[in-house]
């Protein structure tokens, strides 16, 4: 990828916590808002490298702790290691399929908010836990696993726009005869 679209990914990250903090209407339909940056996170685990998985986890952190009520940097260190450990991971794990992004987008929107939980018990906050919890992790998991296909699609489109396709074609027809032996 070239510097525009890394910089076109961090606006993405930048309006995906803005509209998690404005629109309301999934919040009012099942009572939770679902969080899109872990998500993100999976994608640029897959397709980017070290460095925009890092700024974009900085970036998406700030973001959605300054907009919300957790302490600022809260949310850096779970989205730093979802990012990183589906980069490492990258390799086994197969990027085209869409029940494979289901299940590795369900899996980051599960284990964010968990270890979001861990850093805020660190710092001797007392979540409130219970079954109103369990159901907005669920939804918040499921939903943003459902929205991580959607995610690579619309991003992939949006990469194969600003970068360069690479030349398939060779130097060599495929009309050409080749005669060998002597002449």
């Amino acid at each position: 990828m070239n510097w525009f679209s890394h910089l076109v990914f961090l606006l993405i990250v930048f309006l995906t916590v803005f509209m998690e903090a404005t629109f309301d209407g999934f919040r009012h339909l099942v009572g939770t808002q679902v969080d899109f940056l872990p998500a993100l996170m999976v994608y640029a685990g897959l397709t980017n490298g070290i460095g925009l998985i890092a700024g974009s986890a900085v970036w998406g952190g700030l973001c959605f702790d300054a907009l919300s009520a957790n302490p600022l940097g809260t949310s850096v260190l779970p989205l730093m290691i979802i990012g990183v450990v589906v980069h490492i991971f990258r390799s086994l794990l197969l990027r085209e399929l869409i029940y494979a992004q289901f299940v590795i987008g369900t899996a980051a929107c599960a284990i964010a908010p968990l270890l979001g939980l861990f850093i805020l018990s660190g710092l001797d906050y007392e979540p409130s836990l219970g079954w109103g919890f369990l159901w907005q992790w669920l939804v918040m998991s499921i939903v943003g696993g459902l929205c991580t296909p959607l995610i690579f699609m619309v991003l992939d489109r949006l990469g194969q726009t600003f970068n360069y396709q690479p030349e398939s074609e060779s130097s060599f027809r495929p009309d050409r005869e080749i005669k060998r032996g002597r002449q």
